[in-house]
């Protein structure tokens, strides 16, 4: 008696193991669903944004897209930092981030996914169009971050605005491989630092430009700051 009733609760226990397994994979499937979905719906919004006026073409830039942000965010959810051994990073000798961590993994992507996403762009895009598409992926960060250099740079020469823009630009295709805004953020930063580099390099003080900058924008907030009556 004693030995049925035991089999009795591990058939329940099996019973209920399984049910839960069986729960928990329909809720992944209707999130992965759901997902798919908004990327569908972004990607789309992107391209109806260039104005093509053809369907086949529409149809064939979307799915390229939506196919590259599947991607992405597959492998982002695949290989997390903790994939990553914790260390030092080598050029600074500080401890790795959990961002830092984070970009490794990422950067460890087959460069095909790269490849498949401009291979595809270009067959059906101009260069002008490939880089709007790049710029709503990125949210405009070429633009925003040259308007940053011109603001901070004096007399910003064109050879000067030049190198910038090429290295900002860099920042974007590669920048597209990555899930949020702070990995792009964090793929920027290294062109930003190769921009300021290339300043110092050739006659600009990158640190005093910046403090100046800094100092006339308190400057300016303090001369219309409303003088108190009291």
């Amino acid at each position: 008696m004693k030995t049925i009733k035991i089999l009795a609760t591990l058939l329940c226990c099996i019973f209920l193991l399984k049910n839960v397994s069986a729960q928990s994979d329909a809720s992944i499937g209707s999130n992965k669903a759901k997902s798919d979905s908004d990327v569908y719906k972004r990607a789309g919004e992107w391209v109806a944004s260039l104005n093509l006026n053809d369907k086949a073409k529409e149809a064939r830039v979307t799915e390229v897209i939506a196919t590259h942000l599947k991607t992405i965010r597959d492998w982002n959810n695949e290989h997390p930092a903790s994939t990553v051994p914790a260390g030092i990073n080598p050029a600074t000798g500080n401890k790795l981030s959990d961002l830092d961590r984070r970009i490794i993994a990422i950067s460890a992507m087959p460069k095909s996914v790269h490849e498949n996403l401009m291979n595809g762009l270009r067959k059906d895009l101009t260069d002008t169009q490939v880089e709007m598409i790049l710029d709503k992926y990125t949210i405009g960060k070429v633009a925003f971050t040259l308007a940053g250099y011109k603001a901070i740079v004096p007399n910003l020469t064109p050879v000067e605005e030049a190198v910038i823009v090429n290295n900002l630009k860099q920042a974007r295709e590669q920048a597209v491989d990555y899930k949020n805004m702070k990995e792009i953020s964090a793929i920027f930063e290294i062109y930003k630092t190769k921009c300021e580099q290339y300043l110092n390099a050739n006659g600009r003080n990158w640190r005093q430009m910046y403090k100046d900058y800094v100092n006339a924008v308190k400057a300016k907030k303090a001369h219309k700051k409303p003088v108190s009556n009291e």
